[in-house]
């Protein structure tokens, strides 16, 4: 009994600790930092900066990227952005592509073990959707969420923790469902100046990409089990 209370008050800490630093982000207005306006304003000071120090500029700016993304903060599009500005197409493709699923990853694990009611009361019609799109496809399914924007990136973080899919298999699926559009964001990074708009970087070409990319996996995998079944009756 002694060791279920420890456990339960240790959650209640962390996730006081939690809201707390989620309070303080929105009282202090620290979105502003991750505003496109403000990257492009910064943006020659922030090279700089990383020109004088490499390896701590790049560690700070994961860092930095896998607290917004893990406690769903609005600015994720934007880090990405100065992932590619700051870094350039390599580096910064893998930087974000790792803060990123670190991040999501540990958001799933945060509505797993803390937000399980919230998240029940606030998304549970688009719950029941996703428990049964993972039943019926598993890891593909969430793939095929990764590449198709059917739903904000953060709300597929908070649902899928309340799934029973492994976090490994959560973990290296996000990062290669992510990957495509991960390379986009950075890759318009590199020409900051020219971006007006988070929603000029993705038109609807590309959009349309990502979900033909999506449903491909799906597809193949419905085209192998009905040739399975087909041999099967013969």
């Amino acid at each position: 009994m002694a060791k279920m209370n420890s456990s339960t008050l240790k959650k209640v800490i962390l996730l006081g600790v939690l809201v707390i630093f989620v309070g303080l982000f929105f009282y202090f207005d620290l979105s502003r930092f991750l505003s496109l306006d403000y990257l492009k304003e910064s943006q020659v000071r922030f090279q700089q900066l990383y020109q004088q120090h490499h390896i701590a500029v790049l560690g700070a700016y994961m860092l930095i990227y896998v607290v917004v993304t893990a406690l769903s903060l609005p600015g994720a599009a934007v880090m990405t952005l100065a992932g590619g500005g700051l870094f350039g197409l390599v580096t910064g493709t893998i930087a974000v592509s790792f803060a990123s699923t670190i991040g999501a990853t540990c958001a799933c694990l945060v509505s797993r073990f803390f937000l399980r009611d919230w998240v029940q009361g606030k998304f549970g019609e688009k719950l029941h959707t996703i428990n049964e799109g993972i039943e019926k496809e598993g890891a593909f399914y969430l793939f095929s969420l990764r590449l198709i924007p059917v739903f904000p990136f953060f709300i597929i973080n908070l649902l899928m923790g309340l799934t029973t899919m492994p976090v490994r298999t959560y973990f290296w699926v996000s990062q290669l469902g992510m990957l495509p559009a991960t390379i986009v964001y950075v890759n318009a990074g590199n020409e900051l100046a020219k971006i007006d708009s988070l929603g000029g970087i993705v038109s609807p070409s590309l959009i349309g990409s990502f979900a033909v990319l999506g449903l491909f996996p799906i597809t193949v995998k419905k085209l192998m089990e009905r040739y399975r079944r087909s041999r099967m009756s013969d």
